[in-house]
């Protein structure tokens, strides 16, 4: 999939909805269309006991299964097949000391909320509401009292809440208890003494990637739920986890993912990773996890001296609660040199122009981090690292959607960088462009400067229309296509289109000018 045409062509739609139905029907046409002869070989593999659990993954274009040597011998010949990739599972989550802490008299608010100034924009009365945010993550315990009322209905299909993407059933509950306490940071409403939801009226879709109790997982799965959180309507995921040393094959298919989620107009907070303490094991520019090490909706002026593309990542860094870095947080930049077919952000030690991509984006607090411990269904308990730090700005967009429902990525991520307090002379690879403030971010709202493109230079009238529509600009070809992505058949004379014999709806109008090409939304009365 060609991200960037797609993300021009999602472009025409005025509406964040409109926006994310165009992106998944046409992924999933160009998958049926792809994948129809691969699809038919696989199956008959399958009947013959060769090949299991097939499954079309839609927002990358590729196809995971279970397969032996023959199968893959043979599937090997076609030539419809950029790659095949073979998805070890591995350890996603170090393991974490935990720490557990009484009940308190009087209710609290953690200090983690407070210092990102969340119970501030609580007061202009924003809280999360009518934002869905999908936990990619070990699951979570599902009947924790500070959970309640908070929880995604996903309906008779999906009636806990959310999905296990390890053993495909709908049981996402939490064995490990790392979800349950990142879930806390989201959205955890307080009743059992400690307010520890940065945005406690959102709502969380439950996403379970991992199994059991030893934290095995591998990036299909991870895949699989975003396209999950995109279909089902999540305006923001969060994703603390990530591949330590990720080799091309890793990177290509979550930046493939995470671009296209770009498309659909989702954002997601990823975590950067702990890996700052084994620079001997990882060394810069390989310190950041996937996907933390994909670009960001908005690129910073700091990076534009080596720009490159971007995607849906905002990821972050932790500090603890006086600012100070947390020692165990990955350093960036990253790098995309050698993964094909984006090959950019390339980076030399020492060079003042291939600096790399600048890893996090923004940091927050994420030391001795008080949230929800899975091992009651009332208690709480410490935990540390960058997966605690990302769903605090989860949290924060949740608030910022709260406000504007309409904003996009790229605003909500450059929102985000603007107001953070500033911890180092320029946008750093230690700290991004800050400590997040959630007050700010929301304050900021609607005194963003937007830039235009030159779609503004195009003008299409009446719009709506019943029959002949005026296309006003320098052109060789228009085109119209439905809201699947399928061309329709129409009649262009002297820039005028006859639509009087199309069915009444939304169609993308497709401009070629000498620019190249330019997407109008057009709707048909």
């Amino acid at each position: 999939s060609d991200a960037q045409e797609l993300m021009r062509m999602a472009d025409a739609f005025s509406t964040k909805a409109e926006r994310r139905e165009f992106v998944v029907n046409t992924l999933k046409r160009q998958a049926i269309e792809t994948q129809v002869g691969l699809m038919e070989e696989l199956n008959i593999l399958e009947a013959n006991g060769l090949v299991e659990e097939i499954r079309s993954l839609w927002i990358v274009n590729s196809v995971s299964c279970y397969a032996n040597e023959e199968a893959i011998s043979v599937i090997s010949q076609r030539k419809d097949i950029l790659t095949i990739y073979q998805c070890e599972e591995f350890q996603c989550l170090e393991d974490e000391s935990v720490t557990g802490v009484e009940h308190g008299d009087n209710r609290e608010i953690a200090e983690n909320i407070v210092k990102v100034n969340a119970d501030q924009v609580w007061e202009l009365g924003y809280t999360g509401e009518d934002v869905l945010v999908a936990l990619i993550d070990t699951g979570v315990r599902l009947d924790h009292a500070d959970l309640q009322g908070r929880l995604w209905d996903g309906g008779a299909e999906y009636p806990n809440h959310g999905y296990d993407f390890y053993s495909h059933d709908n049981d996402p509950s939490d064995t490990h208890g790392h979800g349950t306490h990142v879930a806390g940071t989201i959205v955890g409403t307080g009743v059992s003494g400690t307010q520890t939801g940065v945005a406690p009226g959102a709502t969380l879709m439950v996403l379970k990637v991992f199994h059991g109790d030893d934290n095995l997982s591998e990036v299909t799965m991870w895949v699989e739920a975003m396209q999950f959180a995109v279909e089902h309507g999540a305006n923001v995921m969060n994703m603390s986890l990530g591949q330590p040393l990720p080799d091309s094959g890793v990177k290509l298919m979550m930046r493939q993912a995470c671009d296209n989620t770009l498309a659909a107009g989702v954002v997601a907070a990823v975590c950067a990773g702990n890996s700052r303490q084994i620079q001997m094991l990882a060394p810069v520019p390989y310190n950041i996890w996937s996907p933390g090490d994909c670009p960001p909706p908005h690129l910073h002026e700091d990076q534009m001296v080596n720009g490159g593309g971007t995607s849906c990542v905002i990821c972050v860094g932790a500090v603890n609660n006086s600012d100070v870095l947390g020692d165990f947080s990955s350093e960036g930049p990253a790098t995309w040199s050698g993964v094909a077919p984006y090959n950019d952000y390339p980076y030399s030690s020492g060079s003042s122009t291939n600096i790399g991509l600048i890893r996090p984006d923004v940091c927050a607090p994420g030391v001795n981090v008080k949230s929800l411990d899975f091992n009651t269904t009332n208690g709480y308990c410490l935990k540390s690292g960058t997966s605690m730090a990302t769903p605090c700005v989860a949290g924060v967009i949740a608030l910022m959607l709260s406000k504007d429902h309409e904003l996009t990525p790229e605003q909500i991520d450059e929102i985000l960088e603007r107001t953070a307090v500033p911890l180092s002379a320029h946008k750093s690879n230690d700290f991004g462009s800050g400590r997040i403030d959630a007050l700010a971010a929301v304050n900021m709202i609607g005194h963003l400067d937007v830039s235009e493109n030159n779609a503004d230079d195009i003008t299409v009238y009446p719009n709506p229309a019943t029959d002949i529509v005026n296309v006003v600009c320098d052109n060789e070809k228009i085109e119209l296509m439905d809201i699947n992505g399928q061309l329709t058949v129409i009649n262009v004379y002297d820039n005028k289109i006859d639509i009087s014999n199309l069915p009444s709806g939304v169609y993308l109008m497709r401009i070629e000018t000498s620019e190249g090409f330019v997407y109008k939304k057009l709707i048909k009365k």
